[in-house]
């Protein structure tokens, strides 16, 4: 499985149920990455989405303590349980964990995969990503050239468990 973020210096990625800041490029790579693919995100996460609504042509799959909680077009699992089953139908490597913080928090151990949006910033912050350049099982493996986006410097990276 993978997993997807763009975070700040402090591997922040929220305030208020809000991304730190919107970069079109990361967007854009974010899109072609995940196209045709699986989704696994969390319900404060969905909201973030334009009018709440699940993203175009993937599947997603939200995952809400909320026993009542709906959303046309898209699967809605409540425990990690029911969400590892719903997985099995799927190519684990088809599979990104998208968001919030306690989504990667709980779907981490079952990623080899991570990209990582780094932007050279920090940002107030109240939700957080973890710290894999702090993990003795994760490596960076690849680092693109600085990127900007008006005063704003960021890189796209790629970590993966070691073996």
């Amino acid at each position: 499985m993978n997993i997807i973020a763009a975070v700040d210096n402090n591997w922040a990625i929220g305030f208020q149920n809000s991304l730190l800041v919107r970069i079109p490029r990361d967007q854009k790579v974010f899109r072609e990455m995940t196209e045709g693919k699986v989704i696994v995100i969390g319900r404060k996460t969905l909201e973030t989405f334009p009018q709440k609504q699940p993203l175009k042509n993937r599947v997603n799959i939200i995952l809400s303590r909320d026993r009542n909680f709906a959303v046309k077009d898209a699967v809605v699992v409540h425990s990690m349980k029911e969400l590892m089953e719903e997985l099995k139908k799927y190519d684990e490597k088809e599979v990104y964990a998208a968001g919030g913080a306690s989504v990667y928090e709980q779907l981490l151990p079952y990623c080899d995969t991570a990209y990582i949006t780094k932007v050279d910033y920090t940002y107030q912050a109240d939700a957080y990503f973890p710290r894999l350049d702090k993990m003795e099982d994760w490596k960076l493996t690849e680092d693109s050239e600085e990127q900007t986006y008006f005063d704003l410097e960021y890189y796209f990276q790629k970590y993966e468990r070691k073996k």
